[in-house]
């Protein structure tokens, strides 16, 4: 039932929470300005009610009540800000933070303990986080380095990897070509190691290069009038169709509130029949030019173990379809679905095709181990027995995609599905691999790859909120190529982005601030990477135009030939 139900704000106390009597009780700053009670003050975002408690003068009796208080709710509102959060408002539903934010949050509370000799593992702590309060995180962590604790931080942001005091860099590869120690040291140690493909990156021998050459916008517009949800003020933008365009702007500066909650769901709204409300606005015109959108994140292309790439990109049926077709199959009459281990027949029973047992242990976690009759294949020993070139369908399941590829290069109902794959750099994933091992990066990039095996209609708009998230310098290559291809077949594609080596690629911005929370919601420039970098009053501006200067210093001198529009040849 809850696809139609909907929230809506209580008459009796218009969404405060609380009766007129506790709400009758405000803080008064000075004599004759307006107190706050408890729910105007949780209203507030952090850093505006920290501002507003640096505000409040009390002595006497009041005074001394205050004073310790004041002091330690000022102390954790300011480890809040200065990891970066200062744009969240005090009543923010945990529910509807990112998995960044919340990370941060924890962090914060971390520090105000003031513990000492402690070990802290942080998973991507820079996630969602805009280039200008990159630097309050970082001196956050360093502060904690600083009080007697150790640090252990994995992470891709350029930034943080170049201020640690010690760097060690897996790989070389990925999934079976990686899990090595390829170097460690100092980060100017590890930038100079020739093995080192992060340090190759971080020292721009190899790097993501601007395009010599962006799509111009045609006369074509996807335009929102009136957005004014949350705290977007009746914003009135366009974006350009046929183009890779960028929505940028600090944390909180209403990026995803324009595109998830209004612009993706009105889409959906009209395409699917989606029961999501969108957010307050007053039109969204130039629908007409699509005829489906496309979101693509990060969750798991499946939610049980049996869910694989294979299966995802349709490979699988294509390749159970050809060991039904050969004569081992069709003497036994063996159909399909023999060779699937989601039904009975020619799946082990023992296991019923999961290829291992569960052991439940109460009150510790469950243990797999490998089923004792298939030995983990998954299959029965008849259907073992129908082989392709000698492999079984047990062992094409333990292929990796690139494998595969060979096997099948005479089978293009194969090939077609799986070469996607390979192409958003994911020959090394095995094809039977669990949904539920793959990273948020490598399912987004699987999702990418099904809509390449699909018809291409040139009329989607596909719409992906920070794709770069968990990936390396050579991932984000491969998803930029993929993009690029998208866009050249005539989709539209809009990204929420906060790295610059995507921004700097755009055909156009969209640039949101100037602040986050209440001081952001306003368009504040839109156009090329090079006129946003222009306006001086954009923060994502200010980062980007030193970005695309030492791209074309580069350029000058070097051209990386790995991408298909290399070398930067303008000035901004």
């Amino acid at each position: 039932m809850a696809a139609f139900m909907s929230k809506s704000t209580c008459p009796a106390c218009q969404g405060k929470r609380l009766k007129p009597e506790v709400l009758a009780v405000t803080l008064d700053p000075q004599p004759g300005q307006r107190g706050l009670n408890i729910d105007a003050f949780c209203r507030l975002t952090i850093h505006d009610s920290l501002h507003y408690l640096e505000g409040l003068h009390w002595t006497g009796e009041q005074g001394q009540i205050a004073r310790e208080l004041l002091k330690e709710i000022k102390a954790r509102l300011q480890f809040l800000l200065d990891v970066g959060l200062g744009y969240l408002t005090l009543n923010r539903e945990t529910g509807t933070l990112s998995g960044g934010e919340v990370q941060r949050i924890r962090l914060a509370t971390q520090i105000g303990s003031g513990l000492t000799g402690v070990l802290y593992v942080l998973d991507e702590p820079s996630i969602g986080l805009h280039q200008r309060d990159n630097e309050r995180l970082i001196a956050t962590l360093e502060r904690l380095r600083d009080m007697g604790n150790s640090v252990i931080v994995v992470e891709h942001d350029e930034d943080t990897i170049l201020r640690s005091d010690h760097l060690v860099d897996m790989g070389p590869g990925a999934g079976r070509r990686g899990g090595e120690v390829v170097a460690q040291g100092s980060a100017a140690e590890v930038l100079q190691h020739p093995l080192s493909l992060t340090g190759r990156y971080l020292s721009r021998r190899l790097k993501i290069p601007v395009p010599k050459k962006r799509q111009a916008p045609g006369e074509d517009w996807l335009s929102i009038v009136g957005a004014a949800e949350n705290n977007l003020k009746n914003v009135h933008t366009r974006i350009p169709v046929g183009c890779f365009t960028c929505v940028t702007g600090v944390s909180g500066s209403g990026k995803s509130t324009l595109i998830n909650d209004i612009l993706s769901r009105v889409l959906f709204r009209h395409f699917y029949q989606a029961k999501e409300r969108p957010g307050a606005h007053e039109r969204v015109e130039g629908i007409q030019h699509f005829d489906k959108v496309v979101t693509i994140d990060q969750s798991a292309i499946g939610r049980t173990p049996r869910s694989n790439p294979a299966t995802y990109v349709g490979a699988f049926d294509a390749i159970r379809d050809l060991f039904a077709q050969l004569p081992a199959s069709r003497i036994r009459g063996y159909a399909k679905g023999r060779f699937s281990f989601n039904t009975a027949g020619g799946r082990c029973e023992h296991c019923e095709g999961d290829g291992s047992k569960k052991i439940e242990m109460h009150f510790l976690p469950d243990v797999y181990v490998p089923c004792e009759i298939c030995q983990g294949k998954r299959f029965n020993r008849e259907t073992l027995e129908v082989t392709f070139k000698s492999k079984n369908i047990a062992d094409v399941l333990e292929m990796t995609v690139d494998e595969a590829l060979d096997l099948f290069k005479s089978i293009p109902a194969i090939l077609g599905k799986l070469e996607p794959l390979a192409q958003v750099g994911l020959g090394y994933l095995t094809l039977g691999q669990s949904a539920t091992t793959l990273s948020g990066g490598e399912a987004q990039r699987i999702k990418l790859a099904a809509e390449l095996t699909k018809r291409a209609t040139g009329r989607t708009c596909y719409i992906l909120d920070e794709p770069t998230t968990g990936l390396h310098f050579v991932d984000i290559e491969e998803l930029l190529r993929v993009l690029f291809r998208l866009r050249d077949q005539g989709n539209t594609i809009i990204v929420i982005e906060h790295h610059l080596d995507v921004i700097k690629c755009a055909d156009y911005m969209i640039d949101l601030g100037p602040e986050g929370g209440e001081n952001g919601g306003s368009i504040l420039v839109a156009g090329t990477p090079e006129e946003v970098g222009r306006f001086a009053g954009s923060h994502t501006g200010r980062f980007l135009v030193k970005k695309l200067i030492t791209e074309y210093e580069k350029g000058t001198s070097e051209k990386n030939s790995s991408h298909p529009d290399s070398a930067p040849d303008r000035l901004l």
